[in-house]
């Protein structure tokens, strides 16, 4: 079994950056300018893992401020001694139920007390006060709520996660992936450094969310100047067909497609199909093909991501029995045996990635906002 504990950020920032590849061109979402990192293309495979840190639920059923419990956290041990064993420091973020009972925050407590993870915050609407507005699927994303609102409640989350947690949380992941058209600028006035929210290439309008399809795999910068960053999750198509996934993926994500499976049968005979980097619903022969295919396309930096539920027989879908939690965790396992040998990766932090970033591009007012935009 490898065991990586070199810190990448330290190791490769101290050498003089190597030419990076050109970077997309700025584009809007809801009207703001983000710009996108160019990475350099002798950079080593990095991954973070950024873990959903929330309360049980059954996701079957409608949202509901009374599904609160936080059991699961006890359980999260089983993966963190994973990452003990590879030198990963995981980053947690937490929900309101979570950063507030001490049966959610006494045992990321003690992984801070080793220097075992970091701490980001992680706003579900529905179990996160001031409890102001409707329970209902467009509410559940943050994005969705007032200006007023999404402020009053990150305000809270933060606030509880600095009492409860001992530190400032810097990453951010909205619930639902719900940023929406005031969540970024909110993220950079309370200081937030990183937004892990975006499904790059998606559109969630569908279901009442964001609409994804401009951002691509790439770290994107935004606020003034280009301060703060953004990291998307690591998913992507792949397949025969998977490089003409923005014209056929929409055509298979449609209830007509739904009711005729269309989409399953495509994955079957490997024509296209969306993979995420995750062991919640994804085998490791799946994940390792989706990290093959995103290294071509000059992708770098990687976004493991799960629920904390997984970790406790049925406290999420992924995971109903002991059974299930044995193959999670060999998946988990197993993704990291393969990305610190066949593809010589390393693991490192969205904090690190950042200030990797600001090292070998430093933030300039050279930023500016495309001249024509036009919100999602």
């Amino acid at each position: 079994m490898s065991s990586l504990t070199q810190n990448p950020v330290h190791t490769l920032s101290r050498r003089a950056p190597a030419a990076s590849a050109a970077a997309p061109k700025p584009f809007a979402f809801f009207g703001e300018t983000l710009w996108p990192v160019a990475i350099r293309p002798d950079l080593p495979p990095l991954l973070q893992i950024i873990i959903d840190t929330e309360e049980e639920f059954d996701w079957s059923k409608p949202f509901s401020r009374q599904s609160t419990g936080v059991l699961n956290i006890a359980h999260q041990e089983k993966a963190q001694r994973i990452f003990d064993r590879y030198g990963i420091k995981p980053t947690y973020v937490v929900d309101y139920p979570v950063a507030s009972r001490s049966i959610g925050f006494g045992p990321l407590r003690e992984f801070l007390a080793d220097a075992r993870c970091e701490i980001g915050a992680h706003l579900q609407p529905w179990v996160n006060p001031p409890y102001v507005e409707d329970v209902n699927d467009i509410l559940s994303y943050p994005g969705n709520l007032t200006p007023e609102i999404e402020r009053e409640k990150l305000t809270v989350l933060t606030a509880a996660i600095e009492r409860n947690l001992g530190v400032k949380p810097l990453v951010y992941r909205a619930g639902r992936y719900g940023i929406g058209p005031r969540s970024l600028g909110l993220l950079d006035r309370m200081g937030y450094e990183i937004d892990a929210s975006v499904l790059p290439e998606i559109d969630l309008t569908r279901r009442h969310g964001p609409d994804f399809t401009a951002f691509g795999i790439h770290p994107f910068r935004f606020g003034p100047n280009g301060r703060r960053l953004g990291i998307p999750l690591t998913i992507g198509h792949v397949g025969l067909l998977g490089d003409r996934h923005r014209a056929l993926y929409p055509w298979l994500d449609v209830k007509l497609a739904d009711r005729f499976k269309f989409k399953a049968v495509a994955s079957r005979l490997r024509l296209i199909e969306r993979i995420g980097l995750s062991p919640e619903g994804y085998s490791l022969e799946e994940q390792m093909r989706l990290v093959r295919s995103q290294l071509a396309r000059g992708q770098r930096i990687f976004n493991l991501s799960y629920h904390s539920p997984s970790l406790m027989p049925g406290g999420a879908p992924y995971v109903r029995t002991e059974d299930d939690l044995g193959r999670f965790l060999a998946t988990l396992e197993g993704f990291l045996d393969f990305f610190a040998g066949e593809i010589k990766g390393r693991f490192t932090t969205p904090l690190e990635v950042k200030r990797m970033l600001d090292i070998d591009q430093p933030r300039t007012a050279g930023l500016r906002p495309i001249k024509k935009t036009a919100g999602n």
